[in-house]
């Protein structure tokens, strides 16, 4: 009897034990996760320091998935230009921060996902009659620093030319000087991703204001960003993204953060399957 209460006793502390461990990283630290702050919809960090979008969530669901309880993740802000080195100096577990699959990424990091299946458009003013690319020839298009989105549009991609060579580009810091922008009229468009778009649109402050397009000039396959080699955590992240998506969380995240927007999203993309 009294063995049975040991072994009990044993069992209980070994739990304890394999709960901490799942709960921790390798260093014994919290999760590291790395995302974008100024991205309403997908990636923000709120005026009262709470993080929202739908990469947060999907970010969130997925360290949940690998034993870790909310209070042990740490969101790190993880800009564009940034992004590959955070995985390869280990400053971040993995990044879900609109971190499109391109082979000259892959030569640096490994992803997992697709995720999430997303496509260059423009965002308008909603009682502008701006509906296909050509029209934005002699209009003002913004640019923002870095991106290569508006540039695109003007001069072509892969061989291809620009839809409108004479859009005049107009160049602002950040996605935000550029949605003031076009709500006061300075410029006439801006384009990126469309997932990036709704989510300024889906704004309370933005909502009714302006419209998507709808052009898909792009298709950007999202991935969650993981340390070259580390197949292991992308097989469990994989794993994860599957039961996002089969248990119905995914649909529901994206309407929580984009659906004000009337944004018409793709259907969830499957696991390994990229779109050129």
């Amino acid at each position: 009897m009294k063995l049975r209460k040991v072994s009990v006793a044993a069992a209980a502390a070994l739990a304890l034990v394999g709960t901490a461990t799942a709960c921790s990283n390798d260093s014994g630290d919290k999760l590291k996760v790395g995302i974008k702050i100024d991205q309403p919809g997908m990636g923000q960090k709120t005026p009262n320091g709470e993080f929202a979008g739908f990469d947060v969530d999907v970010a969130r669901y997925i360290a949940k998935e690998l034993g870790y309880d909310e209070k042990d993740i740490e969101f790190v802000e993880t800009k564009s230009a940034d992004r590959e080195n955070a995985l390869k100096n280990g400053d971040v577990k993995f990044i879900v921060a609109t971190y499109s699959i391109t082979p000259e990424r892959e030569e640096k990091v490994d992803f997992a996902g697709p995720y999430f299946l997303a496509h260059q458009d423009l965002l308008t003013r909603a009682d502008d009659k701006i509906t296909k690319g050509t029209d934005l020839n002699g209009k003002k298009l913004c640019s923002v620093s870095g991106s290569t989105s508006a540039q695109n549009l003007k001069e072509g991609k892969d061989g291809k030319p620009g839809i409108a060579p004479k859009a005049r580009l107009q160049q602002y810091g950040t996605y935000s000087e550029c949605i003031s922008g076009l709500a006061n009229g300075a410029i006439d468009a801006l384009t990126t991703d469309d997932s990036i778009l709704a989510g300024y649109a889906a704004q309370k402050q933005n909502q009714g204001k302006f419209k998507l397009s709808g052009l898909q000039l792009s298709n950007e396959n999202y991935g969650v960003g993981v340390k070259k080699g580390d197949k292991e955590t992308i097989d469990k992240i994989n794993k994860a993204i599957e039961k996002m998506v089969s248990s119905g969380a995914w649909e529901k995240a994206v309407e929580k953060n984009l659906g004000a927007a009337d944004y018409k999203n793709e259907p969830a993309p499957k696991i390994g399957e990229i779109k050129n």
